[in-house]
């Protein structure tokens, strides 16, 4: 366990933090160790990974946690499906990277997702018509007030859209330390989303989608090491059918897709272009010219200024279309 005072702290937005106490963690003995540490000075305790889904202020007070633990392992279950055990400090891209191939069907679609293995079950991550509770099996967690451990089933996480039990009554009580999933080798082309069907062949391989994912992801959204930015600022949202057959007469051309509930799940970023914000900066800050859902930090701005400009993109889109956006990345310290 490496422990440092007052340290820099990396993100992708690229706003300038300092951890008063930054803890990296490499064995689940050394996440426990960090909790008591944190309940022994009566600490705050922050749990980060590759934080790229976090907008932090500039300076984390108490104890800062750094999952560094990096190990996968796999075994057969049967002729046709493979159990895969992911620590919670993994990179993910490096987990699908390491799956595709082996020719393993499952989280193709989920390539280049910035972050870390222990934040997908969080945020139940998503892309191209696949979600992690798609074949995500358990996940193992440690609780933050006794380090005790326990594996939650799929079932037991609670997903829904960009969302989980940890979001909600386990938010602030968990750590999470591995995850288990569960793929295939038979063929299991996942092809319905936006033009990604144009791009392969009609018998691709698991590496033929994750290399046209990874085509259409560079296309459209910046390099966080090139230009700060935490991916998808807001989430898409989901209306009341009838709120989006107002809409649609209206604007006829709006994307919308009906949900398994009836409800119509709307694209955010076609709401904020239809803003005029596509393109436009303001101060340090703007949304991306490529992709108005991604929010891009251009250098020497802090997160009042950001949450400022992320408020006015919010009010504009309601006050236009009565919809009210979420924002995607979690606020710390």
């Amino acid at each position: 366990m490496h422990i440092a005072d007052d340290a820099p702290l990396d993100n992708t937005l690229g706003l300038p933090c300092r951890a008063a106490r930054l803890v990296a963690a490499t064995t689940r003995d050394d996440i426990r160790q960090a909790l008591a540490m944190a309940r022994h000075d009566e600490a705050p305790l922050q749990v980060v990974g590759g934080a790229s889904n976090v907008i932090l202020p500039a300076r984390l007070p108490g104890v800062t946690l750094q999952l560094a633990c990096d190990d996968w392992w796999w075994h057969a279950v049967d002729e046709q499906t493979v159990q895969v055990h992911a620590e919670a400090g993994l990179s993910w891209h490096e987990l699908v990277t390491a799956c595709v191939e082996k020719g393993w069907w499952g989280i193709e679609n989920l390539a280049l997702i910035p972050g870390q293995v222990g934040a997908a079950p969080i945020q139940n991550i998503g892309a191209y018509g696949v979600e992690l509770a798609d074949v995500l099996e358990a996940v193992h967690v440690m609780y933050r007030e006794d380090g005790r451990e326990e594996v939650l089933p799929r079932e037991a996480c609670d997903f829904a859209y960009r969302d989980s039990i940890f979001k909600r009554s386990l938010a602030g009580r968990v750590v999470v330390t591995k995850i288990v999933l569960r793929l295939s080798r038979r063929p299991a082309p996942r092809l319905g989303y936006g033009d990604l069907a144009q791009r392969v062949s009609t018998s691709p391989t698991p590496h033929e989608i994750y290399t046209a994912v990874c085509a259409i992801r560079r296309e459209k959204l910046p390099d966080p090491a090139v230009l700060g930015n935490a991916g998808s600022f807001f989430t898409n949202p989901v209306v009341e059918a009838s709120h989006a057959e107002r809409l649609l007469q209206e604007f006829p051309d709006m994307p919308h897709f009906p949900q398994p509930d009836g409800r119509i799940k709307l694209a955010a970023g076609w709401l904020i272009d239809r803003c005029g914000f596509k393109g436009q900066r303001c101060g340090a800050f703007g949304m991306h010219e490529r992709q108005a859902l991604v929010l891009v930090h251009f250098g020497g701005g802090d997160r009042p200024a950001l949450l400022a400009w992320a408020e006015r993109i919010r009010d504009a889109v309601q006050q236009r279309f009565n919809v009210v956006l979420e924002r995607e990345p979690r606020l710390l310290g």
